[in-house]
């Protein structure tokens, strides 16, 4: 059965058996060719698969070597000033063949894998992505009806063969023009190869959706593009500009062919001055055909044009990385300009290339150029977006006359998203994801977060997803008030990071005042929790509480409709040990014990000062008959001692009563007649407990 490669070694596992019988030669023979046919004759590649996918950038990075290498044996001509002729750099073409033929290899690999590259069949395109063809028949068929006939043409050695075999066998005696003229078939190859470097583009976007993942990068891939087409040109303006100068050399020579000594066109090769060195002498000291074929030479009748600048500059004669840099710059500057500063003659072939240049810089300065413009400005894209949305609300603010408190605030609340989000909206980029995967990216950022919260830390990873699930960001600036005491409850929030202020009056009741800091870890909006597990609950809760920021708060919010979600579908949240961490870890409950433990204790210090009075009276109305019935012998002066202790410690504490009583206000006099009563706090609303899992 045909296979797809759907990974890039998850389907190569059968040649691991060759692997593992490295050590055992009969064993690794018997196993490679079988390895071998299953690969080449069982394997069909997936043109969406992550190894064709890898395999499409590496060739596309080949294919830019091999369109900068070939215009580079438009330099292997240059001229000889002091011997005046023309001659090729072997050097040169040496490295240049061997880095050639290295990409031309991967020409060939590329070729060959089209041969194993699976289609997706026209008819099956009406929905969805559409059925793979895997018969290799069907694809080798295909391949060589559509692409083979490009990718051959692109993949054959033209240079090397045009440059080692072609102009060495049709040299002859005074062509030294030959291998000037065959030079340009290089030029020809381009063609196939940019039929297959654009639809390998296009390809690698479909599959991947861009070509480069980062601004910069795609900005570079541009500029890249737009330095190849300068180097082209570049690379063609120095050939013609050699073939200028020989054609220049040639005509003049027929002109004195009649002459003595006479012209020969074996003059004009370097490679045949040895042999007629002294005949080549006397002829360069009698003739005229370097002085009227002098480019510097203004009285010349010979007009060079655009390609001038090849000879006054001396790119023709430099060496090879001279030239070559001089000619980049030149294609740079005149794609840019689009030729404007070009002075031609009236040569047809020249005014064709400065029509051709014009045209061609024109069209790449808009693409290339323009979508460099497009990926830089991508990268500012989301601070342009915030800076326009800044001074709207600057405007709208200044329009509706805001004071300037809420202004500051405003603004610091917009820095601070900023800062936190950079623009990104996260939620929409969440919900846009499938609700599996959008499940395990929630999970990877709240569920270590959430279990630092204590009260989460209690439950089971379960009931942790379907709240790691529900939960939202929340960002708060300093000074913000989260919840008023009285409002409505609509969330619960779960502090990451800062520090908040959580204060009660316990209704506006006179006399009492509770404040505590909420830190990470902590939690405010807990009266949600009884409401949500009290299936009848329809109306919010009230805040009895008052929560407000002191620092910049992050923190994660859990929305009342989703509490009451949970609670309905997760019978666990009802469970008595999540209720006695969740009244451990309230700060409602808190409060409520720490009021409920002031009240009694202050009953019992009521109570047993009250008995202690009752003691002291007994002592003081029954000493008489106490002391009758002791018979110990006491005095007199000893129990009249005794009664005037007690009646002092009963006058002070009338006269301390009588004191408190006349500070306190008239509503606090009807409430109470003593100064120990303390104002009742309302216990919190209990959950049910009915429900044990």
């Amino acid at each position: 059965m045909n296979r797809i490669f759907s990974r890039p070694a998850s389907h190569l596992r059968h040649l691991q058996r060759t692997i593992t019988h490295h050590h055992d030669p009969a064993a690794a023979a018997a196993d490679q060719p079988n390895s071998l046919t299953i690969l080449w004759n069982h394997q069909i590649l997936d043109p969406n698969s992550d190894i064709v996918n890898f395999w499409n950038h590496i060739f596309l990075i080949t294919c830019l070597i091999s369109l900068f290498i070939d215009p580079l044996y438009f330099y292997l001509p240059y001229v000889v000033d002091d011997a005046a002729c023309m001659s090729t750099d072997n050097d040169a073409s040496v490295v240049i063949t061997y880095f050639r033929s290295i990409t031309d290899i991967f020409y060939f690999l590329h070729m060959l894998m089209k041969f194993r590259m699976a289609f997706v069949a026209p008819s099956s395109r009406v929905f969805g992505r559409g059925e793979l063809v895997m018969d290799p028949h069907q694809i080798t068929m295909r391949y060589l009806k559509s692409d083979f006939i490009v990718d051959l043409t692109a993949t054959l050695p033209l240079p090397q063969i045009v440059i080692w075999y072609v102009i060495p066998a049709t040299k002859r005696e005074g062509s030294g023009n030959s291998k000037n003229t065959l030079a340009l078939i290089v030029l020809f190859q381009y063609i196939p190869r940019l039929f297959v470097i654009f639809p390998l583009n296009q390809r690698i976007i479909k599959t991947t959706g861009f070509i480069a993942k980062t601004a910069w990068a795609g900005a570079a891939y541009n500029l890249l593009l737009f330095m190849l087409a300068s180097h082209v040109i570049g690379a063609s303006w120095y050939l013609a500009s050699i073939g200028r100068q020989h054609s220049c050399w040639e005509d003049r020579c027929i002109d004195e062919f009649d002459k003595i000594p006479p012209c020969q066109l074996k003059f004009l090769d370097c490679s045949n001055t040895d042999s007629n060195n002294l005949e080549r002498e006397y002829w360069l000291n009698m003739t005229s055909v370097l002085s009227r074929c002098d480019a510097k030479n203004d009285d010349a009748d010979f007009k060079f044009g655009m390609f001038a600048d090849a000879f006054t500059s001396h790119v023709a004669s430099s060496r090879f990385i001279e030239k070559n840099l001089y000619c980049l710059w030149w294609g740079l500057r005149n794609l840019s300009s689009y030729g404007q500063n070009l002075d031609t003659s009236t040569y047809l072939g020249e005014t064709t290339f400065c029509i051709v240049l014009c045209i061609f810089g024109l069209v790449l300065f808009a693409q290339l150029i323009g979508n460099m413009q497009t990926y830089l400005s991508s990268m500012t894209v989301r601070l342009e977006e915030w800076r326009i949305k800044r001074r709207d609300t600057e405007e709208w603010m200044r329009h509706r006359q805001l004071p300037p408190d809420l202004v500051e605030r405003v603004r610091r609340f917009e820095q601070y998203q900023w800062l936190t989000t950079r623009g990104v909206n996260e939620e929409y980029i969440l919900n846009s994801l499938p609700q599996d995967l959008r499940r395990e990216i929630r999970r990877h950022l709240c569920l270590n977060l959430v279990r630092r919260v204590p009260f989460f830390a209690q439950m089971d990873d379960q009931l942790l997803d379907a709240i790691c699930e529900l939960l939202v960001s929340s960002l708060s600036t300093q000074g913000s008030y989260i919840v008023r005491e009285g409002d409505p409850v609509d969330e619960m929030l779960f502090i990451i990071r800062g520090q908040m202020e959580s204060s009660t009056t316990n209704g506006g009741r006179s006399g009492f005042f509770n404040s505590i800091t909420l830190r990470p870890g902590d939690f405010c909006g807990e009266e949600l929790l009884t409401w949500a597990l009290v299936p009848s609950s329809l109306n919010l809760p009230s805040s009895t509480r008052t929560v407000k920021t002191l620092t910049e708060v992050e923190a994660f919010a859990l929305r009342a409709e989703d509490l009451k979600f949970v609670a309905m579908q997760f019978k666990k949240l009802h469970s008595m040990k999540l209720q006695h961490a969740f009244r451990y870890y309230s700060h409602q409950w808190r409060t409520w014990g720490a009021c409920y433990l002031q009240t009694a204790w202050r009953r019992y210090k009521k109570k047993k000062l009250a008995k202690e009075l009752a003691i002291h009276e007994n002592l003081y109305y029954g000493s008489d008959q106490g002391v009758q019935m002791g018979g110990d012998g006491s005095s007199v002066d000893d129990i009249h001692q005794q009664h005037l202790g007690a009646t002092i410690l009963a006058s002070k504490f009338a006269a301390n009563t009588r004191r408190g009583m006349a500070q306190k206000v008239p509503i606090a006099e009807a409430a109470s007649s003593s100064s120990l009563k303390m104002p009742k706090i309302l216990k919190p609303d209990e959950p049910d407990f009915s429900e044990e899992v």
